[in-house]
């Protein structure tokens, strides 16, 4: 590897898409460490500081590549761009003009093209609920003058706009002519720049920075290899395409395969649950204090107990399963399949071929969803483990090792890198030299 490393230095091109890539991330960067107009930093810090918000400041920031805790005009990072492209991915199979204009020439481009455009009011409104969240956890508003002032209102959130089109701008630069995905990459360059900061508080900050160190390292590896085995897991169903005549021969069918992954849908479930998770938290902030949204706040807001643990969990596990039958759909494979005519051996083309694929592909997303599930959990193991080997400690997030990358963030690094490194090789490939990967 690292010899095909020093090959694609050494070729002009694919050196310069490296450089290229490079110069975007550190060029994202920079933004990241732009504030917007008016923001008191006292409030921000302490609304950093509020327990019950580190759980959905930490979704934020992971998608902003560390730009929330600055709260720079990249605070919304891509995720408003996410947001849209899911959307519009729940919608094509709902609407039928959506589904027209998908199957037309040129129709994914103008599917493409609509996302941006909700990518538009949908960064507006996260430009709001954001401050408008961050106002709720301190002390103060963040922005004294936010929804007072015309003016102010105004160039905040046209600045936190105009930062989330420059970073999906980005993004698109490099995957036109730099290496890989460039919102994955964006997203990705963010972890690994948070993640020395993270190691450093949780070694330093402890007492017991010796075993914080070794359990992030075997937490780390292990979570890698399985990373890399389910997100690298396929199953292959044999295809069989019948005889076809061309011209005046007779060419005999041939035989494939169609892939499905084990995980089909990387991250994203677990994005939705971790959101979605911390509204009871955030709800009950904006009433008046009493047990119960005591209770709802210490549970859902400091990431602790069984019912937290145990419903991020379910929520996981239950989005993968819903968001995996909707991608599959998407897919309409066995409408191609027929099409080209081709067929599963043992099954009659049509609907049995439907149901035939959503049961393989339900049967072996039940692996997918148990692996995002677990992953979602291992701060909660780490957690249990930590409280019996240290009974007379408070259970302290700071000193929880799982914390440093979380699950979505060890997905996405796995997920970038392996991505990054096939296009590297398609790039050899082209050029006859050796690959990374055997």
């Amino acid at each position: 590897m690292l010899q095909a490393l020093r090959t694609a230095w050494r070729l002009p091109d694919v050196r310069n898409k490296l450089i290229f890539t490079l110069l975007i991330l550190v060029i994202y960067q920079f933004g990241t460490h732009v504030p917007v107009l008016g923001v008191d930093r006292v409030a921000l810090q302490q609304a950093l500081d509020n327990e019950t918000a580190a759980g959905f400041l930490g979704v934020l920031n992971l998608l902003s590549g560390g730009a929330v805790v600055n709260f720079s005009v990249m605070a919304n990072g891509v995720y408003p761009y996410i947001t849209a492209s899911i959307i519009f991915q729940l919608l094509v199979p709902i609407i039928p003009q959506l589904e027209a204009i998908q199957r037309e020439p040129g129709g994914q481009e103008k599917i493409q093209r609509y996302t941006y455009f909700l990518a538009i009011p949908m960064a507006v409104l996260q430009s709001i609920g954001q401050i408008s969240i961050f106002s709720s956890f301190g002390q103060a508003p963040i922005i004294p003058l936010f929804g007072q002032d015309l003016l102010v209102s105004l160039a905040v959130v046209t600045t936190m706009t105009a930062g989330t089109m420059f970073a999906v701008w980005l993004g698109e630069l490099i995957t036109e002519d730099g290496i890989g995905n460039g919102i994955s990459i964006i997203i990705f360059a963010g972890i690994v720049a948070t993640a020395p900061v993270n190691l450093f508080n949780l070694v330093v900050g402890s007492d017991r920075a010796i075993y914080n160190l070794v359990m992030f390292i075997g937490i780390t590896v292990l979570s890698v290899v399985v990373c890399v085995l389910i997100q690298e897991g396929v199953r292959r169903i044999p295809v069989q395409y019948g005889k076809r005549v061309r011209g005046m021969r007779q060419v005999q069918g041939q035989g494939s395969h169609i892939p499905m992954r084990v995980n089909p849908v990387g991250m994203i479930p677990l994005i939705f649950a971790q959101s979605l998770i911390t509204f009871p938290a955030i709800i009950a902030s904006l009433f008046p204090p009493g047990p119960v949204g005591t209770m709802v706040q210490t549970t859902f807001g400091s990431q602790q107990g069984l019912l937290y643990w145990g419903t991020f969990f379910l929520m996981t596990f239950g989005f993968t399963f819903f968001y995996a039958d909707v991608m599959v759909g998407n897919y309409r494979l066995a409408e191609s399949l027929q099409r080209q005519g081709g067929f599963i051996p043992g099954i009659r083309p049509g609907k049995r071929t439907e149901e035939y694929i959503v049961k393989v592909t339900r049967r072996i997303t039940f692996v997918g969803a148990l692996f995002l599930g677990i992953i979602a959990i291992v701060p909660g193991i780490v957690d249990l483990i930590n409280s019996l080997l240290f009974q007379f400690e408070t259970v302290n997030i700071a000193n929880n090792p799982a914390l440093v990358l979380s699950g979505a963030g060890l997905i996405i690094v796995v997920g970038v890198v392996i991505d990054t490194l096939r296009q590297l090789e398609a790039q050899l490939v082209m050029r006859n030299y050796e690959g990374f990967m055997r």
